[in-house]
């Protein structure tokens, strides 16, 4: 699956999915729905799984699976994204009329810059085998630093990507109609939109380094791990605009995360005297996520249920705390 004329057919495809996604139904600026925001997830997981359809009848059940267990790792860490997504919109403020258009031209640099290290990590494996151990190693190390990551505060201004952009390009002070860059007396200005776009696209290179290995480590095919890495991302903005207000219930999928790639680096590491099958991996990845996910959803619903009694206990009925006092005297 790796000549060049099916990269270049698949790569149109997307494009073209993606132009008609932003020329066709999202032309103008506005806010995204819930409601759309949950159509369009359906749709973009529906297309995922279509493909993952042709690749089993094409290809056979092994690559069908391997595709099916690269995506749901790359689809589970975008989720990811999305927390550091949330607190850049928040610092820039950047209005929610614009935030669609900021996300789609950022996932349009994301897979200029998947492909690119794909080709590259798939050349390294190809050429130098143990560099799969390295990859391995790495995996675990992220995996670790994961797990015992504690949640701060984001400082865009102390990253050197941040100040290089404002050396090199003076800022307007407001947003401009979802431009990008202005010409204001002959100067070139750019826009906060520019500065949100540029350091979205770092956070994805930084994710990209986690989550491409990781698929390395279940396929060394370079087309099944481009598709369902592009795939993944593909539904991200409208998986954004869907779990953006209710993301803090996923307070342990950090934790299923750093698991996953613990599993992952380890399956690296042993592959030169141990091969864990397909089947089994995507089992295990499976289970650690779903074990995630529904732990925080119980901890959040217990909260909440707590929550409703304390304050079901200070308010009561009207009238109900004067009875109480009434009786007490």
């Amino acid at each position: 699956m790796n000549q060049p004329i099916i990269w270049i057919a698949f790569t149109a495809a997307i494009l073209f999915l993606l132009l008609l996604d932003l020329g066709v139904f999202h032309r103008k600026n506005q806010r995204v729905s819930l409601r759309e925001a949950a159509t369009w997830t359906i749709i973009w997981v529906s297309l995922a799984m279509a493909f993952n359809l042709l690749i089993f009848f094409w290809q056979g059940p092994k690559p069908a699976l391997e595709y099916l267990t690269g995506y749901l790792i790359e689809k589970s860490l975008s989720v990811d994204n999305i927390f550091v997504f949330v607190m850049l919109f928040s610092y820039f403020r950047v209005p929610e009329a614009l935030q669609h258009r900021v996300l789609f031209w950022g996932i349009i640099g994301a897979i200029v810059m998947r492909a690119t290290l794909i080709l590259i990590g798939a050349a390294l494996i190809a050429r130098f085998h143990w560099v799969i151990y390295i990859f391995g190693a790495f995996l675990v190390i992220t995996g670790l630093r994961l797990f015992f990551h504690k949640e701060e505060e984001i400082h865009p201004e102390n990253n050197p990507v941040f100040n290089l952009f404002r050396r090199l390009f003076p800022l307007t002070p407001d947003y401009v109609d979802g431009k990008f860059f202005v010409r204001e007396a002959g100067r070139l200005f750019a826009t906060p939109l520019a500065l949100v776009l540029v350091m979205i696209e770092t956070t994805d290179l930084v994710f990209a380094l986690d989550s491409i290995p990781a698929i390395f480590g279940i396929t060394r095919d370079p087309f099944i791990v481009y598709s369902s890495n592009i795939f993944a991302i593909l539904g991200l903005r409208s998986l954004y605009f869907l779990l953006a207000g209710v993301i803090g219930m996923f307070r342990y999928l950090q934790v299923g995360l750093s698991g996953v790639l613990i599993f992952i680096g380890v399956k690296m590491l042993i592959s030169g005297f141990y091969h864990i099958p397909i089947v089994a991996s995507l089992g295990v990845v499976f289970a650690i996520l779903a074990t995630s996910i529904l732990t925080s959803l119980r901890a959040s619903a217990k909260e909440a249920r707590i929550l409703a009694e304390a304050v079901g206990l200070d308010t009561g009925p009207p009238g109900e705390s004067e009875n109480k006092e009434k009786l007490s005297s």
